[in-house]
């Protein structure tokens, strides 16, 4: 354990030379970077239409350039969040970064239907490597609780309010300039941030891999991701026995992983590590249950705008500025404020709580509505809520992690939340598809999304409670 402390001689001089300042700056480095990944989540469904006309997609292919992201990040976070770990977290991150960025410019130049399904894949494979290597520099870099909450609180409104700018940027960008752009503008952010990366991180210490790279293990637990995230954003084409089957293969895999780990002298996840943290565990169920809600609000208050207001997909992204304004000014001050103040528990607690009343207050969203009274409260309250809950959540799930952990528990909550949102908008969907009936009607339309909403405000209180009773956590808990 002594030597995994050890401060090699690139580091020491790093650290001498650097401004205080600079942690920051390194800080809004890996912050840009997330940022790409989070907009390529959503700025892509904008442009789905102008890629359909383009490059002659079928209904069921197109789903595909959605599909072949999803399923490759969530499917390599576990293993890109180790590679940190025992690589090095610069090194990883950078070479993320770099595979992101060429993923993205092989996306905007793509002239035919396959090159562009392979490289959002590729773009995928580059985001599974920068997300927990990016969480896992912001864990070991600012390590007082002051500091770390006011970086998470930055970090939080990144991955929750991206989204909402994903879908503003992609209609201004597709109307503008054309749908390969939305691919071509992550070009120049991504090589200003790798020019960056060398003056602005921490050098990584010498890489811990005595005990070698556990591959079959890193083989089965991605296989499992990888089958388990297929059979979810495949659920709607495929038959039910299928998609069945594929869940089954899944449990299979990983329970092979699970064994192959209690057998490995270099396991990529050791077996005590959820014991050894009863939190970490805790925190990233109470992470999937919050995503459920997060994004069931962000699809279905986008169908509700479009197909039951009429709003066009520019005036979608510009609907939803107030929660995302919300997110950053809480993100930047107060929650950090109340965490230091009244500990990671209570604002868990109330954060989740402001979310699900947010929640609530879209499932009485009536047809004819209006934005002001009927939209907008809902959306400031959940976005209130979300800037104290995420921040909490990811402070709680990384709280006395060491620093050689730093990459796995950040893969850890990276997962939980793709796999909690994959498998919670598809119950949700199921849901309001069943109480819809199939009717096209604008009121049976929203009476679906009345009954998703109810069940994403469940999933987010159920989280809330969650996180009161089994959470252990001291006022003050920080990084060991």
């Amino acid at each position: 354990m002594a030597e995994e402390n050890v401060i090699e001689p690139e580091q020491k001089a790093y650290r001498k030379r650097r401004p205080t300042g600079r942690r920051w700056l390194a800080l809004y480095l890996v912050c840009a970077a997330q940022l790409m990944l989070v907009l390529d989540g959503t700025i892509v469904n904008v442009a789905l239409p102008a890629i359909q006309g383009s490059l002659g997609f079928s209904e069921a292919g197109l789903s595909w350039v959605v599909n072949a992201y999803l399923l490759t990040f969530g499917g390599f976070l576990l293993l890109g969040g180790r590679a940190g770990d025992l690589f090095g977290r610069r090194r990883v991150f950078v070479f993320g970064l770099a595979l992101f960025t060429f993923a993205s410019l092989l996306c905007g130049f793509a002239g035919s239907q396959v090159l562009l399904v392979a490289a959002r894949a590729l773009q995928g494979i580059g985001g599974a490597i920068i997300a927990p290597a990016a969480l896992s520099i912001i864990i070991t870099t600012f390590k007082e609780p002051e500091s770390r909450a006011k970086a998470m609180g930055i970090w939080a409104f990144v991955v929750s309010g991206g989204a909402s700018i994903g879908v503003l940027l992609g209609g201004v960008l597709t109307q503008t300039m054309g749908w390969p752009w939305i691919f071509f503008v992550n070009g120049p952010v991504g090589l200003v941030a790798l020019a960056l990366c060398g003056p602005l991180l921490e050098p990584d210490p010498k890489p811990e891999t005595r005990g070698g790279f556990d591959l079959p293990g890193a083989f089965l637990v991605t296989a499992s991701i990888v089958t388990a995230v297929y059979a979810i954003v495949g659920a709607a084409q495929n038959p039910p026995a299928l998609t069945t089957l594929l869940l089954l293969l899944s449990a299979a895999l990983m329970v092979s992983f699970v064994a192959v780990e209690r057998r490995s002298k270099a396991p990529l996840v050791p077996p005590g590590v959820f014991s050894r943290s009863r939190n970490l565990a805790v925190s990233n169920v109470v992470m999937a249950l919050a995503v459920v809600g997060m994004v069931g609000w962000f699809f279905f208050s986008a169908l509700y705008l479009q197909r039951v207001l009429g709003y066009d997909s520019l005036a979608t992204g510009i609907a939803y500025l107030p929660a995302t304004v919300a997110l950053g000014v809480i993100s930047q001050g107060p929650a950090a404020w109340a965490v230091n103040r009244f500990g990671i528990k209570p604002t868990i607690g109330s954060g989740l709580g402001l979310m699900g009343l947010g929640l609530l207050l879209f499932a009485r969203t009536p047809v004819d509505g209006g934005f002001l009274l009927d939209v907008l409260p809902g959306m400031l309250v959940l976005g209130v809520g979300a800037a104290f809950g995420f921040m909490a959540v990811i402070l709680a799930s990384t709280a006395g992690v060491p620093e050689h952990e730093a990459g796995l528990a950040s893969g850890l909550v990276n997962t939980s939340q793709q796999m909690g949102g994959a498998l919670g908008l598809a119950a949700l969907a199921a849901i309001a598809a069943l109480v819809t009936g199939g009717a096209g009607s604008s009121a049976a339309l929203n009476s679906g999304y009345h009954a998703a909403f109810l069940a994403g405000a469940g999933c987010v209180i159920l989280g809330a409670a969650i996180a009161l009773v089994l959470l252990r956590l001291p006022k003050d808990a920080g990084p060991r």
